[in-house]
């Protein structure tokens, strides 16, 4: 057995023990992963490698910080209470296309973070009122919010697992918006219209509309939306005539966003607000961080390499069964660093970018699995339903349908490719 095998072998081990047995947080146990490998590597204690791989995710930390900043005062200038409101005052004649203007609704927050709970905690919050209003059952409810969150985590602009394994095979994050959207947007209307048909039923809509969050546009008019306008704006024109318009960075983006928020509805505390969203996003960023000092240690200890050439040499039938393990390591980021890195050399000879955009899909399954199945107890706690197990049972269908997708689009990744290359006009 080689020395990189066991070093490997010790950094999952320590990472399996943290998460599943100790139950310590992802972040922290994949930060004691690292150092076990070190000292397994004989590095001792690589202070400064496990400060770099510490700061390697810093542009997705920033962005996941600032965004939810941003979101949280969308919510508490009352935008988001107010636009869930609309949708549902304007679409509720027709459940379909309510159910899924819903559903992009719920992953609007995901979109523009990359988090999960983001989608939860916000927009989510805001439209079970309404959904539970309509006769649609509880577990129903959180099973549908739950997979809305993971379709956001997935699409476009920012999707957090591609940056992972782009940071690990040094893809830059360029390209992926339209894999990304083929991985996320059609799985999520097909899960509305599913949704729609087997759970919603009649209802009435003055019944629903008392329960939601009570609009504000008639106090603030259109200023209310002007962050929202500014923000989302900024990314597609900066992307779509990057000459014209200077880069000021994502971050930047979010927080003259959230700050533009003063004076355009519901007076509130930055403070507080700021405080709010630090505090959610926080075990996710440590995530990153941990993430960041495993991959370092890979890399020092020589396990990195040794990945990549013992992924070209798995046997064929081998290839597309490791795929389908990434979602049981329980959280999108750890799949996306343990496992995804690795696949993309399983599959150097198809398309990397669409081959990446399909793994972050199946990355982001795990968000859903246990055993800490933390979108599922995110869901449970909004919908009062205190075994999460039960929002899992409830999703089983959504989430092998979201597999096999995945799946496929890995096998097919080459005629992927080509057929977004002809559809848009651009080169994959």
């Amino acid at each position: 057995m080689s020395l990189e095998l066991i070093i490997l072998l010790a950094m999952l081990a320590t990472f399996a023990l943290g998460v599943f047995v100790l139950k310590v947080p992802a972040g922290v146990s994949l930060m004691a992963a690292a150092i076990v490998g070190a000292l397994v590597g004989g590095e001792g204690l690589p202070v400064r490698h496990l400060v770099e791989g510490g700061f390697g995710f810093l542009e997705a930390i920033l962005i996941i910080a600032s965004a939810m900043i941003f979101m949280k005062v969308m919510d508490a200038t009352g935008a988001l209470g107010t636009i869930n409101y609309a949708l549902i005052k304007t679409l509720y004649r027709w459940p379909t296309l309510l159910l899924i203007v819903i559903v992009v609704f719920v992953m609007f927050p995901g979109m523009l973070t990359g988090l999960s709970s983001a989608c939860i905690l916000t927009t989510g919050a805001l439209v079970i009122p309404g959904l539970l209003a309509m006769g649609m059952p509880r577990l129903a409810v959180g099973s549908l919010i739950a997979m809305a969150a993971v379709f956001g985590e997935v699409a476009p602009p920012i999707c957090i697992p591609v940056m992972i394994i782009g940071g690990g095979v040094d893809m830059p994050y360029i390209g992926f918006a339209k894999p990304l959207f083929l991985a996320s947007f059609p799985l999520a209307i097909a899960t509305a219209v599913y949704y729609r048909y087997r759970y919603l039923g009649t209802f009435d809509i003055t019944t629903v509309l008392s329960r939601l969050k009570p609009p504000v546009y008639d106090k603030h008019g259109l200023k209310l939306f002007i962050p929202l306008v500014v923000v989302v704006g900024y990314l597609i024109v900066e992307q779509v005539l990057p000459e014209y318009v200077p880069h000021l960075g994502v971050p930047l983006a979010f927080m003259i966003g959230a700050l533009l928020g003063f004076g355009t509805g519901e007076k509130f505390s930055f403070l507080k607000v700021s405080r709010s969203a630090i505090r959610d996003a926080m075990p996710v960023m440590a995530i990153l961080v941990g993430v960041g000092m495993f991959l370092q240690i890979m890399t020092l200890t020589g396990v990195r390499g040794f990945l990549a050439i013992s992924a070209l040499e798995l046997p064929q039938q081998l290839k597309y069964l490791t795929v389908l393990i990434m979602p049981f390591l329980g959280s999108a980021y750890a799949s996306a660093s343990v496992i995804g890195v690795p696949l993309v050399f399983v599959f150097i000879g198809k398309n990397e970018i669409v081959v990446t955009a399909a793994l972050a899909l199946m990355a982001a399954m795990g968000d859903l699995m246990p055993p800490p199945s933390l979108l599922c107890a995110y869901a449970g706690q909004m919908v009062g339903e205190k075994n999460h197990f039960k929002i899992l049972r409830q999703s089983i269908l959504p989430i092998v349908a979201a597999l096999v997708v995945g799946l496929a689009i890995v096998i097919y990744a080459e005629e992927i490719a080509h057929l977004i290359s002809a559809v848009s006009g651009s080169s994959y």
